[in-house]
This record gives C-alpha cells, structure tokens and sequence, in this order.
C-alpha cells in the first residue's frame, strides 16, 4: 500500500511539473514582440536607389533601363526587410532566462495595404532573453507590376523609393506572420497570425 501511494505521489509531482512547464513555455511565448525593422539593401532591376530621393536622382541610362521593362509589364524590386524581435524573458520576472529559437516565421507582406507574397526565414533565427532587439532577415523578391500594374510608371517608382530610398519608410510596409518557436517541450506554433507593423511592437 505505501508503495502504491509512493508511487500515485511521484506521478502527481510529474504532472504538476509538467503543467508548469508548460504554463510557463506558453507565458514566455505570449512575451516575445515584434516590429517592423528597416529595409535595406534595395533594388530596382539590379539598380541600387538607397541614395535616391525622386526619378531625377536615376541616370539617363538607368531610366531607359527601368522604363524598358515597364513596358514589358516587369519592374523587379529586391530588398532585405528586417522584422526587429525582443525576448523580455531575462530572468528577472519570477523565471529563469530563456531564449528562444524561431523554427519558422511564414509571413506575408502587404505593401501599400495590398498583398503581395508570402515566404519564410531562411534558416532558424535565436532571440536571446536579454530583452535587447534581434534583427530577423527578410529576403524580398517581388515583381512589383504584378501587383501594382494599374499605376503609372512614375507612381510604382515612387512607391519604390518610398519603401528603400534616401528618405525611405517603413510606414507602408505591414507584415502578418505566424512564428513556430522551439521549446523545452517540442515545436510551438503560435495559433494564429501577429500583425506587424512599424510603430509599435507586437505579441
């Protein structure tokens, strides 16, 4: 009978552990953030605009190159989107450290409020509980035509300069994304998606 009892009490103690594990993966989960970063690296058909602020900064030879493939219904854009991550989990809130390692983020971009394509990181991405901001790599390839082809020229350029120019902003740059972190209890994947944007951050 003591034995039985022993026993009945061992496997109480796992379970109570093992919920608490679990509440405290899922609080640690529920505190990570996110936030549009900045954009680098920008470019249009292989044209670098990071110091261009209108399509009078553009070589003559770098119009005709643009305007050569509007017409043919192509305006290919590439650029690095960096999504800014914080990990507030640092051992100062009744827990220990924790960081935590990002398995996948599939995101889809808005640009202007329209949306355009989706993707995920390249590789696994770890947000240290230091609560300082970890830069996660967004790898954009887009043909902007395909999704703005009912503007002019001069309105899809500037919308590119907007986004990676001189004086370019985030501010029409919306992401929705859907983390899978990996925990001391396997895969997470947040159940729905976060939207981000470049103001404030998200969780």
């Amino acid at each position: 009978m003591k034995k039985l009892v022993f026993t009945i009490a061992i496997i109480l103690s796992a379970i109570s552990f093992y919920q608490c594990s679990i509440y405290q993966t899922l609080t640690n989960l529920s505190r990570l953030q996110f936030k549009v970063g900045e954009v680098n690296s920008f470019q249009i058909n292989g044209i670098d605009i990071s110091n261009k602020s209108s399509i009078n900064d553009f070589n003559p030879n770098d119009v005709l190159k643009l305007t050569t493939m509007f017409t043919q219904g192509k305006l290919p854009v590439s650029f690095v989107l960096n999504v800014d991550a914080k990990n507030p989990n640092d051992g100062t809130g009744g827990y220990p450290r924790t960081d935590a390692t990002l398995k996948s983020f599939k995101w889809r971009l808005f640009l202007d409020d329209k949306e355009t394509i989706a993707g995920d990181i390249d590789a696994p991405v770890t947000v240290p509980g230091t609560g300082e901001v970890t830069k996660i790599p967004l790898r954009i390839n887009i043909d902007l035509l395909q999704f703005f082809k009912d503007q002019g020229f001069e309105k899809v350029i500037n919308l590119a300069l907007t986004l990676g120019g001189k004086n370019g902003t985030t501010s029409k740059i919306t992401l929705y994304a859907q983390p899978t972190v990996s925990t001391q209890i396997g895969n997470i994947t947040y159940p729905g998606e976060l939207k981000i944007i470049d103001t404030q951050f998200t969780n």
